[in-house]
């Protein structure tokens, strides 16, 4: 099969890839974000791989396709891709899109905030960036209704014995446990250690608990794990966590949905109250803040909107091909 040239727009938010796809993808049929998801998962996967993994990727790549939206706010709307699949939400990628969109044109730059309406697998989620002089900085997104699912549960995992644990949403699902009960610190064990641990919860936690999503089933799965210092953010004194998604991937940045689903958690522990700002760092140093805007529900479960706020920067531009006889070209991974 002839495949067309892709092009991209390579951004980073707190050291996280995001591949823009802006051409290449065949049309998509119209209709509701998660059917299309479905569509390109079951058709499109192999431009997935070329595009994520080797050689013009890596094992930890992340994308982000652009679609035509359906609901009537949205300005744009986005399938999120990674080494496994297809997420339901991403934020460093929404942080990233709504740079993107005010400086490509996709909406029109107002001073000193622009709104950016992104249609995502989990609904939508507004954007604001800051504008100064026409040029977009600072971005940040109110989240989907977030709530904690499961509250001090227990697994016991080979090698560390018992491991406590909460499950949240945030635009996806994470199950979220403080490092120390791992043996883990931040800033003396190596990412690798903070890898295998959390990636161990995670493949627990699918096995025996099953989730729940008011909206529908297709969101309700466990993307990750997130280990965590055990802080809260507060009084400006960073927390720090590492979040382990899909297929072992590690996210440069504290993870927008991450941080919107431990921000959900510490409110139903009424350890952060609605207006405060807590404070986020990834294993990069990166960092991203966030606050509770709005009390909420998610069907019957008390749930919360959150703000997160970060920045992206742009890496560059390409245009990708396959030649005909080139099988590695069509993508692979090494770990």
């Amino acid at each position: 099969m002839k495949l067309s040239p892709l092009s991209v727009v390579d951004m980073h938010t707190g050291g996280e890839p995001v591949r823009i796809i802006t051409v290449g993808y065949p049309d998509i049929p119209p209709g509701p974000i998660l059917r299309k998801r479905a569509w390109v998962r079951d058709n499109a996967d192999h431009l997935r791989r070329l595009l994520m993994f080797e050689p013009r990727g890596h094992f930890d790549m992340y994308g982000a396709l652009l679609v035509e939206p359906d609901l009537p706010d949205a300005d744009l709307a986005v399938l999120f891709m990674h080494n496994e699949g297809y997420s339901t939400m991403c934020g460093h990628a929404v942080i990233a899109l709504g740079r993107y969109a005010v400086d490509k044109g996709l909406v029109a730059a107002t001073e000193p905030k622009t709104e950016v309406g992104i249609e995502c697998p989990c609904g939508l989620v507004r954007a604001r960036v800051e504008v100064s002089e026409g040029r977009a900085g600072v971005v940040s997104f109110e989240s989907v209704p977030a709530f904690l699912h499961t509250r001090d549960a227990a697994v016991s995992l080979p090698g560390f014995g018992r491991i406590v644990f909460d499950i949240a949403y945030g635009g996806a699902f994470y199950a979220m446990a403080d490092a120390a009960q791992f043996g883990l610190a931040f800033g003396r064990d190596p990412v690798r250690d903070f890898q295998d641990a959390a990636a161990a919860l995670t493949e627990a936690v699918k096995a025996a608990f099953p989730l729940d999503h008011p909206d529908d089933t297709d969101l309700a799965f466990l993307y990750g794990s997130i280990l965590t210092d055990g802080g809260s953010g507060a009084d400006g004194k960073p927390t720090r966590n590492i979040c382990v998604f899909a297929d072992a991937q590690i996210d440069r940045s504290p993870t927008g949905s991450g941080v919107t689903a431990r921000m959900a958690a510490m409110h139903a522990r009424d350890e952060v109250k609605p207006g405060e700002d807590h404070l986020f760092e990834s294993v990069t140093g990166s960092r991203f803040t966030a606050m509770i805007e709005t009390l909420t529900q998610a069907g019957r479960r008390p749930a919360v909107t959150v703000r997160v706020a970060g920045k992206a920067h742009y890496t560059g531009t390409a245009e990708f091909t396959l030649e005909d006889d080139d099988e590695l070209g069509r993508g692979f991974l090494l770990r």
